[in-house]
């Protein structure tokens, strides 16, 4: 026996398992010759040599080092300066400061971790999806053996109910219906014959075939869909927020700090206390607890939405589900029951609808799980009972030859007659119609075939000889109950939703029709020529981005999609519910799989709905919005006090000489702001009526008055209180502090609306409750002078009413921003607008 010339590559140079064709198309010779192999399979030794050269017909990973994975959440801006906040902790002896750092920095990484090895587990998941043994020919005789044995060139036969353990091509035997759903999602099983070839992974519905093994692991179809889950790789938008927000942070603690020591070096401050100072200043003032404060909020939410039916397997595609503004869903088993429905028959020579639905299910196998026959008999009335009085006496099931099935049959009054069901040209063919007859029968099949519907002839006969048409059963897979309604919630959302089918043009058309979608249905053949182009051309872009659907797509053709939609700026979220899903599912920035979905898809996707239908999406997408509400408030809240404690600190000690706060203050003060920061969590928020995302340069710009305002807030006090009220440079640095924690923490109430404080949603009763007990313990501590220098009652009430007064103050100053902000955001859209109609008007000249 000759050794195999390409194994994994038996039809030339083969592009991959996504050109399922080729193996069709080689013929059998040309594999046998190239595959080493005959009728008569491998022999036992020769398939050893094979299996250690070509290894096992398994899907293979990529080994990570799990030590450098967790070492790589100790890199980067942030832990690198909460790093170095530890050893300065260390090197000037705080060691309660360095205890509390470094559990915060193995915490954050900690929980990174974990999060990232639970999503990993795609791969594993479409593992348990291939079969476990296989019947194979070795040394002349059938055995059975585990699958991951085999190898390119076995010859192995194909039973009812085997799921397929290799790309094959089918040699001997009538004929396999095979399921393959999973893999291209068509909705309906294949009817394969000898020549044809089945893939690894799919199922076999109905018939027995020998075949010959030529892609086995990841040389198979399945193996590629698994590659495409392994490199599928998406950096979330919060975390790129995250880094932005503490890079900026970072960048001005540092600046500021440095400016403040060498100022100081230059009086001649105490090195040693200035240095503990500037620690404890830049530990405060760093966003440190910013991972987590964001991660606890998302925790959070993720449990409300868990009671929604939906559970989060990826925090960060919450954020990303808020922003979410593409949605790409999988048609059959998302958008439709999956499950074959009967349209309203057209007749031909049956009396009435009830005759030749019954004809249809005599033709049927009441006891089978063939998809027509079972939405044949679902159209029978009262339950099919009426089939009780009919006698079968032979039947003949469907073959892809004959392509139909027929029965013999006895009536209640004892006359035996002929039925037969089956593709409508052959039944018309066996009745001989009239040239007008086929004309009109003709007609109606591609009529019904243009609306998406697949249709069966039935015919009946009283000695099978002379055949009567008795006209065509439309089937169809109809689109769920809530479909229609939860995609136009979804478009209220600003979401536009593209339908992602296997299915045929027609089928896909008339479903997107049914849903509301639109008929703009493209091919593949655009997804390929997007993802074969580098880079993509822009006019197939476009079309992309203006379709409203996408049928007969394989696997990579969904990866594609979403990944140029991505390159175009949309956040693209995914739903489905098969193996074939779930590359685009781990690559969209939000992948969801619908309830009933494989292993490889729930374990793909960062949203798995335990619902059946799309309408927790709709709610899933309501509570992210709020919940990035609360990140979006904390995030504005965070810099405008860090820019506020830093410039005013700094400014303070560089213009006066003296330090505004004590460190044990801005240790309080850290303190103090966690508990109602935390609280954030629990807030009411509006919802926002369009996608929400980081908008950093107006969260930037919005901080940076807020700011200015707030300094501005403390140094009119400093001001006072040095000035006016002649107080102490102790009591003075206690007025600055009791400021800082009631001006800031009122701030919180300005910062968690874009309108006026007082509107609606008010805030939660655990952030109202946070902040007012954090304000009693600051007066307490002021008022009782613990920790810090005592200040009469009069001067606290005094703070109050000041802190109130500017708070009505910057409020109207916050509101007047966002306005601005707002306008000039319409006019920079407008202006893209108008370019973009200009360059469109260009081209077409």
């Amino acid at each position: 026996m000759q050794p195999a010339k390409s194994i994994g590559n038996p039809a030339g140079e083969r592009t991959g398992p996504g050109r399922p064709e080729e193996i069709e198309r080689t013929p059998t010779a040309e594999l046998f010759e190239k595959l080493g192999s005959s009728r008569e399979g491998l022999t036992e030794q020769e398939a050893r040599t094979r299996l250690e050269r070509y290894g096992p017909n398994s899907l293979e990973e990529e080994r990570r080092n799990i030590l450098l994975e967790l070492l790589s959440y100790f890199w980067g801006p942030i832990p690198w300066m909460i790093e170095v906040a530890a050893i300065l902790s260390a090197a000037v002896r705080h060691w309660a400061d360095l205890i509390i750092i470094l559990v915060l920095l193995i915490f954050n990484a900690a929980v990174g971790f974990w999060q990232e090895y639970q999503a990993t587990n795609a791969v594993e998941a479409l593992k348990k999806q291939l079969a476990l043994k296989a019947r194979v020919l070795r040394d002349g005789e059938w055995t059975e053996i585990e699958a991951s044995r085999l190898v390119p060139g076995d010859i192995v036969r194909l039973r009812i109910g085997d799921v397929v353990p290799a790309d094959v091509k089918l040699l001997e035997g009538e004929y396999l219906s095979v399921d393959q759903s999973a893999l291209t999602g068509e909705s309906l099983p294949v009817d394969k014959r000898a020549g044809g070839a089945a893939y690894s992974g799919s199922t076999v519905k109905q018939g027995e075939m020998v075949a010959l093994v030529v892609g086995t692991g990841q040389q198979t179809y399945f193996g590629k869909t698994a590659r495409l889950v392994s490199s599928a790789r998406t950096v979330s938008h919060f975390q790129r927020a995250v880094l932005q927000v503490g890079d900026f942070l970072i960048a001005v603690a540092l600046a500021l700090v440095a400016v403040l020591i060498i100022a100081e070096l230059f009086r001649g401050a105490p090195f040693l206390t200035l240095v503990q100072f500037a620690l404890i200043l830049t530990v405060a003032s760093i966003p440190v607890a910013m991972p987590a404060v964001l991660s606890v909020t998302m925790a959070t939410g993720a449990l409300a939405l868990s009671r929604m039916k939906a559970i989060v397997s990826r925090l960060e595609a919450i954020e990303e589900m808020a922003g979410m503004d593409v949605l790409c869903s999988d048609k059959t088993g998302t958008l439709t029951q999956n499950r074959l429905t009967l349209g309203d028959p057209v007749l031909f020579g049956a009396r009435d609808e009830r005759e030749i639905v019954l004809m249809a299910a005599l033709a049927s196998t009441r006891d089978g799980q063939d998809p027509i026959d079972l939405a044949v008999l679902s159209g029978l009335q009262a339950g099919g009972s009426e089939l009780d009085s009919y006698a079968i006496r032979r039947f003949v099931p469907f073959n892809p030859v004959d392509k139909r099935t027929e029965a013999e049959v006895e009536d209640p009054s004892g006359t035996v007659l002929k039925v037969t069901k089956g593709a409508p040209q052959v039944i018309i063919d066996l009745c001989k119609p009239t040239p007008e007859l086929r004309a009109k029968a003709n007609v109606q099949v591609d009529e019904l075939a243009a609306q998406g519907f697949r249709t069966l002839g039935v015919a009946r006969s009283p000695d099978g000889e002379r055949w009567e048409f008795l006209g065509l059963l439309p089937l169809f897979d109809p689109p769920r109950e809530d479909s229609a309604e939860t995609l136009e919630r979804a478009r209220e959302h600003g979401i536009r939703v593209k339908m992602v089918t296997g299915d045929n043009m027609a089928i896909a058309r008339e479903i997107s029709s049914r849903l509301g979608l639109g008929t703009n249905i493209e091919r593949s053949t655009l997804l390929e020529k997007v993802s074969k182009s580098v880079p993509p051309p822009a006019d197939a872009i476009e079309q992309v981005e203006a379709a409203d659907g996408f049928a007969e797509v394989f696997p990579e053709h969904k990866f594609a999609l979403v990944k140029a939609l991505q390159e175009r700026g949309h956040i693209v979220g995914m739903t489905g519910d098969g193996v074939n899903d779930a590359p685009a599912l781990k690559q969209a920035d939000t992948g969801i799989a619908v309830s009933g979905a494989t292993d490889a898809a729930r374990a793909a996707a960062d949203l798995v709905l335990t619902e059946a239908g799309l309408s927790v999406i709709v709610r899933a997408v309501e509570e992210a919005r709020r919940i990035f509400e609360r990140m979006n408030s904390y995030t504005i809240y965070r810099i405008t006090m860090t820019l506020n404690i830093m410039l005013f600190v700094v400014a303070t000690m560089l213009a006066f000489d003296f330090y505004p706060l004590t460190t044990v203050m801005i240790i309080l003060l850290a303190l103090l702001d966690d508990v109602p920061i935390m609280a954030i969590a629990f807030d009411n928020t509006r919802l926002d009526p369009r996608p929400v995302r980081w908008r950093m340069a107006r969260m930037l710009v919005l901080s940076s008055v807020l700011g200015a305002t707030a300094l501005i807030q403390s140094f009119s006090l400093l001001l006072i209180a040095r000035h006016f009220l002649h107080l102490g440079i102790g009591q003075t640095q206690s007025l600055l502090f009791l400021q800082l924690v009631i001006g800031g923490h009122l701030m919180l109430f300005l910062t968690r609306s874009k309108g006026r404080f007082w509107s609606r949603p008010y805030p939660a009763l655990p952030l109202f409750l946070a902040i007012v007990g954090t304000q009693i313990v600051a007066v307490a501590l002021v008022g009782f002078g613990i920790l810090v220098a005592a200040v009469p009652w009069r001067w606290i009430l005094l703070v109050w009413v000041y802190d109130v007064l500017w708070m009505l103050a910057v409020d109207r100053i916050k509101t007047y921003t966002y306005r601005v902000l707002e306008h000039e955001a319409k006019h920079h859209l407008r202006f893209l607008q108008g370019m973009q109609r200009s360059f469109h008007h260009h081209r077409a000249g």
